[in-house]
């Protein structure tokens, strides 16, 4: 059978790797936990995978900003690496930190420059938000096919807020169909606190890049993969998998389809 490599990187402060991974086993692929000097000294070559995801945590204890650290290290010194990663069509995932990083880096929501158009800046409530929410969902994406309109996944984040450095980078996003998830409320309409947990624009919780390849969401869906992780999972019987799990599935088949074992 194959199975599609995935590099989980990590560095100082990550931790949410081995969830990561574990998600992505689940969906039938083959996680490597890779720390980031691995890559920059190539003791470990990332265009042996297909699929490179950026876990969540606390990069370098968040110094600065959220993932600013880790995002500059990746421009600096895996620039060249990450842009061909991105031209041979592989995919890219980040989550919460990950996303922050993804978003400093200029991967997201992309440009040759990789240069910084959108950021994930201080909670609006000013404080660490811990909860689950409800989001809306898009599947012109790679990672969303077959999602259904509204899911549930937990949160957890100081820097959460979505903001684009200005309204035409925010046209292009909505022109483009890169806002792939929304925070909502149950019945999948938008709200103000605490169901939009960090005060983003247009309740923005993830978008990807023009390709759909790329995608960078806040919420964590490696914590929703089980249906025993659900908060109310006794209650529950319809659903027999976490709705995280569909995200790492949609990835691995693409990865099979286009580039089997690697």
């Amino acid at each position: 059978m194959v199975r599609p490599k995935v590099c989980v990187l990590r560095t100082a402060g990550t931790n949410c790797d081995k969830e990561t991974a574990f998600a992505f086993a689940k969906a039938g692929a083959e996680a490597d936990l890779v720390h980031v000097n691995s890559l920059v000294s190539a003791t470990i070559d990332l265009h042996e995978y297909s699929i490179l995801a950026f876990p969540g945590g606390f990069s370098y204890g968040d110094d600065i900003a959220s993932g600013k650290v880790f995002a500059n290290e990746l421009r600096c010194k895996l620039g060249e690496e990450l842009r061909e990663f991105v031209k041979d069509g592989k995919l890219i995932i980040g989550i919460c930190n990950g996303f922050q990083i993804l978003v400093k880096s200029g991967l997201l929501p992309g440009n040759d420059l990789l240069k910084q158009e959108t950021s994930l800046i201080i909670n609006d409530s000013g404080k660490f938000e811990s909860r689950w929410a409800y989001l809306k969902t898009k599947n012109n994406c790679v990672w969303t096919k077959s999602l259904p309109k509204v899911i549930y996944l937990p949160v957890a984040h100081g820097e959460g807020k979505f903001v684009a450095k200005d309204k035409k980078t925010l046209e292009r996003l909505k022109k483009n169909k890169q806002i792939i998830f929304q925070y909502c409320d149950a019945d999948g309409e938008f709200a103000g606190y605490p169901e939009n947990p960090n005060g983003s624009t247009d309740h923005i919780a993830g978008i990807c890049d023009e390709t759909g390849r790329i995608l960078g969401l806040m919420p964590h869906p490696e914590r929703h993969v089980l249906r025993q992780q659900h908060p109310r999972w006794t209650q529950n019987k319809k659903n027999m998998e976490g709705d995280g799990l569909q995200i790492f599935k949609n990835g691995v088949e693409y990865a099979k389809k286009h580039f089997g074992e690697a």
